[in-house]
């Protein structure tokens, strides 16, 4: 059998993405220029399946009962299977401020120019459009549905402000609450009225009473999405979006029930009746796979991106359902710099940034990063063996799917 050079495979991957430089920038301009919400990516669907299908490669559109989800599976031999993954989607108002552009175009590269390598190397390649990261949670629907069976690693790339190999991704879930009061007559007889508005400030100043007494690292935030039609009616509806985040999906349960009975407390004091909708797609904590993760750093820095598998203080917090994937298959969620160090992600500012010369430079070099990647979990079997080992018992935790 002769000998597989690895380092002529993955220069060879890189030229192709080169060589398809000018389309994939293009592609990631022409998403950034149409930004669509979670489950509405019928454009981005679109240009990104109909580029797969150009390249000869069979794609399977409106995957796992998502309108806006895609697959592309090439069997290559009897290796691992690696999944590339494209997000798509954008933000209410303010576009493509998280780069999901970049994510899309970045995944994009990899997967084609992978696609002709594969059986070279004896691998199985998925390359996947999961759509509604942004609060949808797309991939945690494609899981229920089986799509990330028999995977042996996924990776995708995410901007940021800054070269991370690692971002510290907590669990989340969204919870939505509604207070029920009655009307009346704000002036002439408030007596006969019960506020469902001061049922629910009641409910939020006790949250934030508790702000003080939980974990550093958890986060609570919320909105008010009703609070009454006049000021001259007793306010008989108030309605409140909620983000509740802790470090794990596991410590995410009792962080909610302490935020529930706070705003229990406020229903109560108002003598109105509280309702909670707590949104069925949990995002887990982020949970690297840190010999995959190696790999990418060594191949970053053949890019000039240097990286370490630290975690760095203050480059957490947000979150993602690529932390759900994380329990269920080994995973990376590397991020890289389009903007000047300081500039926030889901920010205007942000927004113009992804669509700058380093936004293209990323979406090229996180193309050829995951590429070289993909190929040395292909090739080398102590890699897999460690990725397996790193995985653990692969127990899934309640809550993430």
């Amino acid at each position: 059998m002769t000998k597989i050079d690895i380092a002529e495979i993955k220069q060879k991957v890189c030229q192709d993405i080169d060589n398809r430089a000018a389309d994939l920038i293009e592609i990631s301009h022409q998403i950034h220029q149409h930004p669509e919400l979670n489950y509405q990516e019928k454009f981005a669907h679109d240009i990104l399946t109909q580029y797969i299908s150009d390249s000869t490669l069979n794609v399977k559109r409106g995957a796992y009962d998502l309108e806006t989800a895609f697959d592309v599976s090439i069997r290559g031999g009897s290796g691992p299977t690696v999944a590339v993954l494209c997000e798509y989607d954008a933000l209410p108002g303010i576009g493509h401020a998280c780069g999901h552009n970049i994510i899309a175009a970045a995944g994009l590269g990899a997967g084609v120019a992978l696609s002709a390598v594969a059986e070279i190397c004896g691998g199985n390649l998925r390359l996947m459009g999961t759509p509604a990261e942004e609060g949808g949670g797309g991939k945690v629907e494609m899981a229920r549905k089986g799509a990330f069976k028999n995977i042996d690693a996924a990776m995708m790339v995410h901007p940021s402000d800054q070269d991370l190999a690692r971002m510290n991704a907590i669990a989340i879930q969204q919870l939505f609450v509604r207070y029920e009061g009655l009307a009346a007559h704000a002036a002439v007889s408030p007596n006969k009225g019960k506020n469902a508005l001061d049922a629910a400030v009641l409910g939020y100043m006790n949250v934030a009473a508790l702000r003080q007494h939980i974990k550093p690292t958890e986060r609570v935030h919320g909105i008010f999405t009703k609070s009454g039609e006049k000021p001259n009616i007793v306010p008989r509806e108030a309605e409140m979006d909620w983000y509740v985040r802790s470090d794990t999906i596991e410590s995410l349960q009792p962080l909610k029930a302490r935020i529930a009975k706070c705003l229990e407390a406020g229903a109560m004091a108002a003598d109105c009746t509280i309702s909670f909708d707590w949104q069925k797609n949990t995002y887990a904590d982020l949970v690297d796979n840190l010999p995959l993760l190696t790999s990418y750093v060594q191949n970053s820095a053949k890019l000039g991106r240097a990286l370490t598998t630290d975690i760095l203080p203050g480059t957490g917090g947000g979150s993602t359902d690529m932390g759900n994937l994380s329990y269920l298959v080994p995973s990376i969620h590397p991020m890289l710099q389009v903007a000047p160090h300081g500039v926030s992600l889901h920010s205007a500012a942000f927004a113009e940034f992804t669509a700058s010369k380093d936004a293209d430079k990323a979406v090229l070099d996180g193309a050829k990063i995951m590429a070289m990647t993909a190929i040395d979990m292909w090739l080398s079997a102590a890699l897999q063996a460690d990725v397996l080992a790193a995985f653990g018992d692969g127990v899934v935790p309640d809550g993430v799917l």
